[in-house]
């Protein structure tokens, strides 16, 4: 049987690179890994519908090919300048026969996030399965130069529409349904250049706690991951950083680089299907490449 070897993965450095935000996967070198050739699918989310928000690009995209694999449809939601990586993520949800609904808006709206659940519930029949994943990031030298509008943005986008897409799809799920949101290592770590993206993070893992608590009667499991660095579009197109940064990604990690998009999503699988993990809720998974943050 063919084995994983870590050392063979994409490792710094990378090319110097950088994009405008939000970014976009297939300008990214090298290509980012989702496709998880490696991954032996089980059936375990046969007949589920599953929401993803930044479902176009780095985890989402992993987890909505996985999902498919699985045997689930999904729904994702991204930013219109991302609707070319949006168009070959459904491409490859409906290589593995499923359907894959493209939702195009902004997560900052509240009336965007309700919307994105009614049509996921409209388009494929229901909702079993919440991702709240997309993110804003960007780093800054010092508190001078963090606006109040970039601090808006990066609490809208990461806390604010998780807060949101639960309030209007827990209306729409039965006992055995999942919500998983994406943390990080940063609401650990706290980097002192990422003030409002780790505060968002530290936030999540909280609500997150508080959420499943809320829930757990109604037989809805709340969890969350947290992944150390992953090589997605999210890195070039952070403002804050320089090309040689992003060339050397990853590299102070003890695994010695990022992860790629198809290793973090399994543990959106595990954590979506009742069959591995009907005893789990309100928990932070940590994906770190070694790494201790709890």
């Amino acid at each position: 049987m063919e084995q994983t070897d870590h050392r063979k993965e994409p490792k710094p450095p990378f090319p110097p690179q950088k994009q405008p935000s939000p970014g976009i996967e297939s300008k990214l070198e090298p290509r980012p890994k989702f496709e998880a050739s490696l991954y032996k699918a089980a059936g375990k989310l046969i007949g589920k519908k599953a929401l993803i928000t930044g479902g176009d690009s780095g985890i989402g995209r992993a987890v909505a090919v996985l999902y498919a694999k699985e045997g689930a449809d999904v729904a994702i939601t991204f930013l219109p300048e991302e609707r070319e990586d949006a168009e070959e993520t459904r491409e490859y949800v409906e290589k593995e026969g499923r359907q894959c609904v493209l939702i195009e808006g902004d997560l900052c709206e509240p009336q965007f996030c309700q919307s994105a659940v009614e049509k996921t519930v409209e388009e494929l029949g229901g909702l079993h399965i919440l991702v709240s994943n997309a993110a804003h990031q960007m780093r800054k030298e010092s508190l001078e130069d963090l606006t109040f509008e970039e601090w808006d943005r990066t609490f809208k986008t990461n806390i604010y529409a998780y807060f949101l897409l639960t309030k209007a799809a827990v209306k729409h799920m039965q006992s055995g349904a999942a919500i998983i949101a994406t943390s990080s290592e940063t609401a650990f770590l706290s980097p002192k250049e990422l003030p409002d993206y780790s505060a968002t993070k530290g936030a999540i893992n909280t609500y997150t706690k508080a959420l499943a608590k809320m829930l757990i009667s109604r037989g809805i499991r709340v969890n969350a991951v947290a992944p150390g660095p992953v090589w997605t579009p999210l890195n070039p197109s952070d403002e804050g950083t320089t090309k040689e940064k992003v060339a050397h990604f990853g590299e102070s990690q003890p695994i010695a680089r990022p992860a790629q998009p198809e290793e973090i999503a399994p543990a959106y699988v595990f954590l979506a299907s009742e069959a591995d993990s009907s005893y789990v809720t309100g928990a932070i998974l940590a994906e770190t490449g070694g790494l201790p943050i709890q």
